[in-house]
């Protein structure tokens, strides 16, 4: 209408969703063409960047960094996904409610990964998922998987003896994302806290 005035969707209540994605091998280069690839992601919202990763403890593996910089991996893109209503406080309520649903030693290459994370809490604020490509190589491997005899299929969440994955810029990790302690200083594991109902920010110490 003519006389209307336009308000941005934020003054509105509602705030953008979108993934941010990173290369976990520059091989993603050449396959990326063809909807393959091994991606780390994680979702952006409100200033801050969440994901998940593995470590050995009953605890959240949950942690927070500053956007497109997770330590450890090659950001590639960012993709908008949608607009979630949760304005700064009840996102954050929300999201270390969450974190308690993926705990560090749950953690598994195939079955619950980043990328099952990001894409549960994509679908959680907008009703829309990652794209599908982000996470194709796990599918294909949980497929694969069915059809391997009993024997050989990959069911532990134990993932420490992966191979390890080299970075462009020479920095290493383990391909199944183990959060090391001695790479989490920039990153803050999110936990509840005894109390049940009033959750903290553990930053991870050398």
């Amino acid at each position: 209408m003519g006389g209307a005035v336009s308000v941005s969707a934020e003054a509105a209540g509602e705030y953008p969703v979108v993934l941010n994605v990173y290369d976990l091998t520059p091989l993603n280069n050449y396959v990326h063409w063809c909807g393959l690839g091994i991606f780390h992601s994680a979702v952006e919202v409100h200033g801050l960047e969440y994901s998940f990763g593995a470590h050995d403890h009953p605890t959240s593996g949950v942690f927070e960094v500053e956007p497109k910089s997770c330590p450890g991996f090659l950001y590639r893109s960012t993709i908008f996904i949608g607009r979630t209503t949760l304005h700064p406080l009840e996102f954050r309520e929300f999201i270390q409610r969450m974190a308690s649903e993926y705990h560090g030693d749950t953690y598994h290459l195939i079955s619950k990964n980043c990328n099952h994370f990001t894409d549960d809490l994509s679908t959680r604020l907008t009703g829309k998922p990652i794209p599908g490509w982000v996470n194709r190589l796990a599918k294909l491997g949980a497929f694969c998987n069915c059809l391997l005899p009993e024997s050989m299929r990959l069911e532990s969440t134990e993932t420490k003896n992966l191979a390890d994955c080299h970075f462009s810029d020479g920095s290493t990790t383990t391909s199944n994302e183990q959060l090391e302690y001695d790479d989490l200083e920039d990153k803050h594991l999110l936990s509840q806290s005894s109390l049940g109902h009033d959750a903290i920010v553990k930053e991870v110490h050398r």
